[in-house]
């Protein structure tokens, strides 16, 4: 477990922390995004890695998710804890774990987000394009 000053990043289970992880994600992505539940909500949950951030009160701030191709998404943090190292902690935790399984990682992400993943060394591949109504691009990690 990876202990921030407020926070605290772990490996979670669908099948024991999947009301958390769904409750971030429908806030961040239903409500606040408008991403229809239908594409937000899939089959490969069960299946993948799951990392969860918690609270001080072990209230879940923030989530994301690793698939067997090596692809992570379904990152998501409440609008409060923004800013604060929770989506570094995650990523910290899901590109940890896509090396112990030699995966190389990659992303779509949201265009409003290509800079944070510049940051954690992830670079654009191909041209834009456009899920769930919302702008992405393919972003792959460099060696």
């Amino acid at each position: 477990m990876q202990t921030q000053d407020e926070f605290a990043v772990r490996q979670a289970s669908w099948k024991v922390d999947g009301d958390a992880l769904r409750g971030v994600r429908d806030r961040v992505f239903i409500e606040e995004q408008g991403i229809p539940p239908e594409l937000e909500h899939d089959d490969q949950d069960p299946d993948a890695v799951h990392v969860i951030a918690e609270g001080p009160n072990g209230e879940p701030v923030g989530t994301g998710r690793l698939l067997a191709s090596g692809q992570i998404g379904r990152m998501a943090v409440l609008p409060a804890w923004r800013n604060r190292g929770v989506g570094n902690a995650l990523m910290g935790a899901l590109l940890a774990e896509a090396a112990s399984r030699s995966l190389r990682p990659f992303l779509n992400a949201q265009q409003s987000a290509v800079r944070f993943y510049a940051g954690l060394g992830f670079s654009p591949v191909g041209p834009e394009f456009i899920e769930a109504g919302i702008v992405h691009w393919r972003m792959e990690k460099g060696e």
